[in-house]
């Protein structure tokens, strides 16, 4: 297949998935992103995914990855899908690169919001640590103000990937080696209260038992945790104790694509008490790529 007739298949693929969840997909918003990337985008692994919180609600991602020697943020801008405010959100990408090991890059949009998001992912067992990161130049001030909260659960050496969000403009810390501790409902009732974020339900709990990981989010405006999420990886997410409403029900029963491979699902809460899910499923996968990144049998924790 042409890389012409790759990125026809994807748009399909977009289309078809933005249909089953009621989203209005036009081509004039999503193709200029293709294009932008039409050289990775044969070779890359491909998710959509859709939440059910209310600021996320009408709205599909999608989401692809791209190697470490194609610049992301170079090209998005070039490309005139993004344009620069003077915020450091701008610089991050660059300042992590002169600092740190990269092993490839992710990116994100939005069927409605265009080009959204940059995922960094470091070498697998190549995690980075909060010392480090803080010496970051344009890094948020609160990931060094929030260091004693990760060191006390074992995690200040254990950042895994990044993802910077210039929409929104936060940043995202991914650990997806974590402790079965961690897992335990204390101890996720414990994280919440320690960030100030409201109690999650029983349900949120149970299915935080099944996680393999979790990330926090940071932002430029506030030293505080923003929120944390849990992931979890399955392949039938309706069994999972979550809310994923009607509309993604209806996506994950009726989505043509992907139907053997895993879903990623995520829990988080909202500093109003919002507690919301996230689904991830796969319109093209591979198993050892850096999207994939729950350990499994075949799979030890910190490998690739």
């Amino acid at each position: 297949m042409s890389g012409t007739a790759q990125l026809t298949d994807l748009y399909a693929g977009v289309e078809t998935s933005a249909g089953l969840l009621g989203v209005a997909c036009s081509r004039d918003r999503i193709w200029p992103v293709l294009t932008a990337y039409e050289d990775v985008l044969p070779q890359a692994v491909v998710a959509f995914r859709v939440a059910t919180n209310a600021r996320h609600e009408g709205e599909l991602d999608c989401r692809f990855t791209v190697p470490k020697h194609v610049d992301p943020y170079v090209r998005a801008r070039s490309r005139g899908l993004m344009t620069e405010a003077g915020h450091p959100v701008e610089s991050l990408l660059e300042d992590i690169q002169q600092r740190c090991p990269i092993d490839s890059y992710g990116v994100d949009f939005g069927v409605l919001g265009g080009f959204r998001k940059i995922w960094v992912y470091f070498p697998a067992g190549e995690y980075q640590s909060f010392s480090k990161l803080a010496g970051v130049p344009s890094m948020p001030r609160s990931l060094a103000a929030n260091i004693g909260f990760f060191a006390d659960r074992g995690l200040d050496e254990k950042v895994d990937l990044i993802g910077i969000d210039y929409h929104s403009r936060t940043v995202n810390l991914y650990f997806t080696e974590t402790r079965e501790e961690l897992r335990d409902p204390a101890a996720v009732l414990s994280m919440h209260r320690d960030i100030g974020l409201p109690e999650p339900s029983a349900q949120m709990l149970r299915f935080c038992e099944n996680a393999f990981g979790f990330y926090a989010t940071l932002n430029w405006d506030s030293s505080r945790i923003e929120r944390i999420a849990f992931s979890v990886k399955t392949r039938d997410p309706l069994s999972l104790p979550a809310r994923l409403g009607p509309k993604i029900e209806q996506f994950v029963k009726n989505v043509p694509y992907g139907a053997d491979d895993p879903k990623m699902v995520y829990a988080a809460m909202t500093s109003s008490g919002e507690e919301y899910y996230k689904l991830q499923s796969y319109f093209r996968f591979q198993v050892r790529s850096r999207l994939d990144l729950m350990p499994s049998p075949d799979r030890p924790a910190g490998c690739a």
